[in-house]
């Protein structure tokens, strides 16, 4: 149901607020650049420093912009199951086509805990959910028996897979009905070429138009163009890690011109030694932001 190159959005800030307006022209720039889907409010959008009011805001503005063009997958994980519940039926009550939800963070739940977890959203709000594994944030990793459990109910549709291994998104693969999205764009050929159908993406937020052409092109069959354009983003999907994300990201989308670099604390902006490395790379690679309205571009020295 959800395939492609679906963008892990930023979330704008200008002076401490969420700049809505920044947040739309992005919305248009994707879809202008063939992204095939858009999450708003997950760990991209910096979702564990918005307020509630901000957080459903966010949604309602994603999805209404969007207005049925591409899918809007809308971030509603929490370490708090109700919390999780009140969120996910925000966003259907909002028009999203589906929700992304993480694995409980500090509470480190185990693999019972994690199925109820999931089942009770599941069961509660009637919207295709994706469960997205991604231990280096979260403490705790899903299990291939656990994957398995989820996907007996009709609303478990997918997973993001970010652990980083392969064998897992292959158990997942082969063990079960669901469809695995790469959760790390380094991973998205390797994942696909296991049967995997997209990736959900932190360089899309910059480099849309190859993302989506990489996706493109390997589900087409044209599997050396996707490797060629797979290979040459290669210095720019690391670069975006050399901190924690997203800091890397809106640093280059404040390179570009597009939108203040501004993150919440306690994630700070980007240091000098590796804001060189990043620069390094945008000249090896280049951004694609050109889609955005020149009109509102912002000179990178005030973007910074």
């Amino acid at each position: 149901m959800f395939r492609g190159s679906i963008v892990a959005l930023v979330t704008p800030f200008r002076d401490g607020a969420v700049d809505a307006a920044a947040l739309e022209k992005l919305v248009e720039m994707h879809i202008a650049a063939g992204t095939h889907g858009l999450v708003p409010c997950g760990t991209t959008g910096e979702s564990a420093t918005l307020s509630h009011a901000e957080h459903d805001k966010v949604i309602e503005l994603v999805v209404e912009r969007t207005n049925g063009r591409v899918p809007v997958i809308a971030g509603t994980g929490s370490n708090s199951t109700q919390e999780a519940v009140r969120l996910t039926k925000h966003a259907q009550e909002s028009g999203a086509d589906g929700a992304l939800l993480i694995a409980p963070y500090y509470n480190r739940p185990g693999q019972e805990g994690l199925y109820r977890h999931f089942m009770t959203i599941a069961d509660a709000v009637p919207l295709p959910l994706i469960v997205y594994n991604i231990p280096s944030r979260t403490g705790v990793s899903i299990e291939p028996a656990t994957f398995a459990r989820l996907a007996q109910h009709e609303n478990i549709i997918a997973v993001k897979e970010a652990s980083g291994r392969l064998d897992l998104a292959a158990e997942i693969i082969g063990g079960t009905d669901l469809e695995v999205l790469a959760g790390d764009d380094a991973l998205t050929l390797p994942v696909m070429a296991l049967g995997g159908v997209g990736v959900i993406s932190v360089a899309a937020n910059v480099v849309p138009r190859s993302m989506a052409d990489l996706v493109d092109l390997f589900r087409e069959g044209s599997i050396a163009e996707a490797r060629k354009i797979f290979y040459r983003l290669l210095p720019l999907f690391r670069a975006l890690f050399v901190e924690v994300n997203p800091v890397p990201v809106k640093c280059a989308m404040a390179i570009g011109g597009v939108m203040s670099d501004e993150v919440r604390l306690p994630l700070c902006k980007l240091q000098p030694r590796s804001e060189e490395t990043l620069r390094a790379a945008i000249a090896e690679v280049g951004l694609e932001l050109d889609l955005f309205p020149a009109a509102e571009r912002v000179p990178p020295a005030e973007a910074e």
